[in-house]
């Protein structure tokens, strides 16, 4: 499958009744060699109305965080396990995950990341494991097939939670540092 048969596929599914209120479905951004791909849970009201990820307060947040370790957001690829916004926001149900999930495992497919960031609890419940633990487990990395996979703070928790930033901060630099080892050591011309 391209990328435009999944997304046309994507918007025109109907598979369960979020696809009723959806303004837009959110597919995903970025650049789709990306060794990086961000998961979070589901578009909130600006990516609804966008159908961008990460464009709200909470997708500023995460500028600012790839921004301060030098990651250009174009250089990644940012989209959510649900591609329809839950009313008010509600946290996915497993049914609507479920029906979800086949788009973010074929996105994922043509991706072939490296790295794979969890945005929140949600995505690492749902792609790392069910009894996933963000507070005590953010940061920690994990195999999945041929990508590495961890989980971050979702930038929303950020905006209500400010003490966690910092955490946040430490995980993003480690993420930074992983990517750069994919790259290899820099040549002496480079620096």
């Amino acid at each position: 499958m391209t990328w435009e048969e999944l997304e046309a596929k994507c918007r025109a599914c109907s598979a369960c009744p979020l696809h009723e209120s959806r303004h837009n479905p959110v597919f995903g951004t970025g650049n789709r060699r990306a060794a990086l791909v961000f998961v979070g849970e589901a578009p909130g009201e600006q990516e609804d109305l966008s159908g961008v990820p990460f464009v709200g307060r909470a997708g500023r947040l995460l500028d600012r965080y790839l921004e301060a370790v030098d990651i250009p957001r174009q250089s990644v690829y940012i989209t959510n396990i649900l591609k329809c916004r839950p009313p008010k926001n509600r946290d996915p149900l497993p049914a609507e995950e479920d029906c979800c999930i086949g788009f973010l495992e074929l996105q994922l497919r043509l991706l072939s990341p490296r790295l794979i960031v969890c945005l929140g609890r949600i995505a690492a419940m749902r792609l790392i494991r069910p009894d996933f633990r963000i507070t005590k487990e953010h940061g920690i990395w994990h195999t999945r097939g041929d990508s590495e996979i961890c989980a971050v703070y979702h930038p929303s928790l950020l905006l209500r939670d400010p003490r966690k930033r910092e955490d946040m901060l430490t995980d993003m630099k480690a993420i930074k540092a992983r990517l750069d080892a994919l790259k290899g050591p820099a040549s002496p011309h480079e620096s």
